[in-house]
């Protein structure tokens, strides 16, 4: 087999979407789990939609992902250089040959005329240029007036090509434009850049999503009125968002965060979008959902990429998240968790590993953190009803009780640790003659003033220290009193 090279091709436009950065995934899949290359381009010829800063997103964004590019703008290659708009002398050539043999012409038509055919619901360009004399475009020429370079598409006919996802796709000539190849400011279209450079960096095989289905044809007519072979072409489903009714359209800011940096803000974290935007469209062998990125590679195969759209589910990648979450070790959970404890607790230290202990299997995100933990900082006002509770069999009667009993053992613990906070509840119940819930409900209620909270009574003692826990336990006496 032939050496496998794709490669990823954003233009810096600002943020990367989710469908952009599935595209990047999936050439860099294909070619790795083929031993092959994967090479990085930027696409800036639309000079007009770029962002400033937005290259650096693209860097950070595969940096953050683990995409690493073997050849690019930053690390070089045999075939640079890697942005377009620094390979502008390499294009005219290839449009003036195509001129010469027939296959391309120049237009002359202003932009206003061009706005005109608009407006009268002519849908395209009307090929008015197409059959000029030699002598009126040498005339024009002459006189220096504007021009673009437009591909001559055949106006009969048709053009088949061959998809690894789609199958054999056929388009009517007549329904493709003649596309411009080389604009006015002399900066070659989007569709002409990627044909030459796909072949001058031998790309084996282009990944991109389905809504560049149609347009193939064009490239195709320019593979072979250069006389190039194609690549293998891989065009990926599209992905859609779920609307409130139930409903699925193409995904949009209104379904939630579709850019990859708004994704990361919301809390989910860099391998978890990799491995979530993996599953939308290629299906693994078998039931497997939690893949690393070499497992990914390891299991990647293009013809178990579906056709059919993908719905990109929140609540999937929530799921995803929690996983990835519990199945962190014990350092990378505090180090990542750290940072919303100090906002809970400040630079007072706290017994880390109890918190650790009651959060890792209830965040599906590390940004819930100080949410789940708010009542630490300060206790919220709570109604007295909040101590009935039918299944502790707890009431407005023997909740006072319960914490008077709960206070005078806690005040005589020598050490304020979960484990000693522990055994001295659990032989208090057992002295009192009631169950454990039954004690507990009213303290966890005292300490935290809230119905839930993530770990127990002991827990949130233990995390509150002696002073704070003892103060809230009396305040919740009097407010029974």
């Amino acid at each position: 087999m032939s050496n496998v090279r794709t490669r990823f091709a954003p233009s810096p436009t600002g943020f990367m979407h989710v469908g952009n950065l599935r595209t990047g995934l999936y050439a860099y899949l294909t070619a790795k789990s083929q031993g092959g290359q994967f090479v990085l381009r930027i696409e800036d010829t639309d000079q007009e939609r770029l962002v400033e800063g937005a290259v650096d997103v693209i860097y950070r964004t595969l940096g953050r992902v683990g995409l690493e590019h073997d050849e690019g703008p930053d690390t070089g290659g045999p075939y640079g250089p890697y942005v377009q708009s620094q390979r502008l002398e390499t294009y005219r050539p290839y449009a003036e040959q195509l001129v010469k043999e027939g296959k391309a012409y120049y237009c002359f038509c202003t932009k206003e005329r061009l706005e005109q055919l608009h407006e009268q619901g002519f849908g395209g360009y009307d090929r008015h240029c197409r059959d000029l004399s030699q002598e009126e475009v040498g005339r024009l020429l002459d006189a220096g007036t504007p021009y673009v370079i437009r591909q001559k598409v055949p106006l009969t006919g048709s053009t088949t090509f061959q998809d690894a996802v789609f199958g054999e796709i056929t388009i009517e000539n007549k329904e493709i434009e003649d596309q411009v190849l080389i604009k006015a400011d002399d900066y070659p279209t989007y569709n002409f850049a990627n044909v030459i450079d796909d072949h001058l960096m031998n790309i084996t095989h282009v990944v991109r999503g389905c809504e560049y289905l149609t347009s193939t044809p064009k490239y195709q007519m320019l593979y072979e009125a250069l006389g190039w072979e194609q690549p293998t072409y891989i065009h990926l489903p599209l992905i859609m968002g779920r609307n409130e009714d139930g409903s699925t359209s193409k995904l949009a800011k209104r379904h939630g965060s579709t850019s990859f940096e708004g994704l990361v803000e919301d809390g989910y974290l860099p391998e978890v979008i990799t491995n979530y935007i993996a599953l939308l469209g290629w299906a693994p062998k078998d039931n497997q959902e939690v893949f690393s990125l070499q497992e990914l590679v390891e299991n990647f195969s293009v013809d178990r990429i579906s056709k059919s759209p993908a719905v990109f589910d929140y609540d999937k990648l929530n799921w995803f998240n929690g996983e990835y979450i519990k199945a962190m070790s014990d350092e990378e959970f505090r180090a990542k968790a750290m940072p919303y404890y100090k906002e809970v607790f400040g630079d007072v230290e706290k017994p880390w590993e109890v918190l650790d202990t009651i959060l890792r299997a209830r965040l599906t995100k590390f940004k819930e953190i100080p949410g789940l933990l708010g009542f630490f900082k300060e206790l919220p006002d709570y109604p007295t009803d909040f101590f009935v509770n039918k299944k502790s069999k707890t009431n407005l009667e023997n909740s006072p009780k319960m914490l008077e009993a709960a206070i005078e053992t806690l005040e005589q613990l020598p050490v304020w640790e979960l484990e000693v906070i522990h055994e001295a509840m659990i032989n208090l119940a057992q002295k009192l003659e009631v169950k454990n819930g039954t004690l507990l409900w009213p303290v966890r209620i005292a300490a935290a003033g809230t119905l839930v909270t993530p770990g127990g009574a002991m827990e949130i003692l233990t995390l509150l220290g002696r002073e704070e826990a003892l103060d809230r336990l009396r305040a919740g006496l009097s407010e029974l009193a």
